[in-house]
């Protein structure tokens, strides 16, 4: 039987579809629905949906219902204002050593989101190159916990980019760190594969084995708060809704 070209255009699938909060459906989703491989296409939909239109604080408020902890890296902060989340792939180098990070790009699988640990904060290990090395190779994002540079070029890169601070200077491609290795920032034990999310107001990490619940928890979340403001367009007051008054 001969497939005709609008057979194609019929069958294609619009991976940019965002549905309204009110219509999404998590009750299925696992963290491998981050990514589109051919059979998931509505679990893909739903949950990238849904994480287009939640925040790192939604998500953080679930997580400490679920597990009592925050799951807040305090120190990374957005360098340029986008938002991202993605499969962790990690990385552990000297300041001094920004040849790691060349590494860890070409191991990230597409779609992940990079975080590296460094020694310190004498040099940056990021910048404007390693951006767009990452961004070719189908990274979303990066987190420096620690230095970056190139900042005139990274705050209006279509890349986000998260650090602890930026400096000028910067080491030599040694390439003596390691990847893919479990790492601890700020008492939080992370292992590659956990989920990230990060916006303006900062990064959550969630445990993969908790995925599923956190994503639902915070669904939860987000249509009361959407009802809340709802409550709060119609004239009722903060304290009303919370019943102080």
């Amino acid at each position: 039987m001969s497939i005709k070209p609008q057979d194609l255009l019929h069958n294609k699938k619009d991976l940019t579809k965002i549905k309204d909060i009110k219509d999404i459906s998590l009750d299925n989703i696992t963290i491998d629905d981050l990514t589109y491989d051919g059979q998931n296409y509505d679990e893909y939909i739903n949950l990238n949906s849904f994480l287009n239109q939640v925040s790192s604080c939604q998500i953080s408020d679930a997580y400490n219902q679920i597990a009592r902890r925050s799951g807040v890296l305090y120190n990374l902060k957005s360098i340029n204002n986008l938002k991202t989340w993605g499969r962790i792939t990690t990385s552990k180098t000297n300041s001094d050593d920004w040849g790691t990070i060349t590494l860890a790009i070409d191991e990230a699988n597409d779609g992940d989101v990079l975080l590296v640990e460094t020694s310190d904060m004498d040099a940056a290990i990021w910048g404007e190159l390693a951006s767009t090395c990452a961004k070719n190779n189908g990274l979303k994002a990066t987190l420096v916990y620690g230095c970056v540079r190139d900042l005139d070029a990274l705050l209006y890169m279509d890349y986000p980019i998260f650090a602890c601070g930026f400096r000028p200077n910067a080491g030599s491609a040694l390439g003596l760190g390691e990847i893919n290795i479990d790492l601890e920032l700020e008492s939080i034990k992370i292992s590659p594969g956990d989920f990230l999310y990060g916006d303006e107001t900062g990064v959550v990490i969630i445990p993969k084995k908790l995925f599923n619940e956190v994503m639902n928890k915070t669904l939860e979340i987000k249509i009361k708060e959407k009802n809340i403001v709802d409550i709060l367009n119609s004239g009722k007051s903060l304290s009303q809704v919370a019943g102080l008054r």
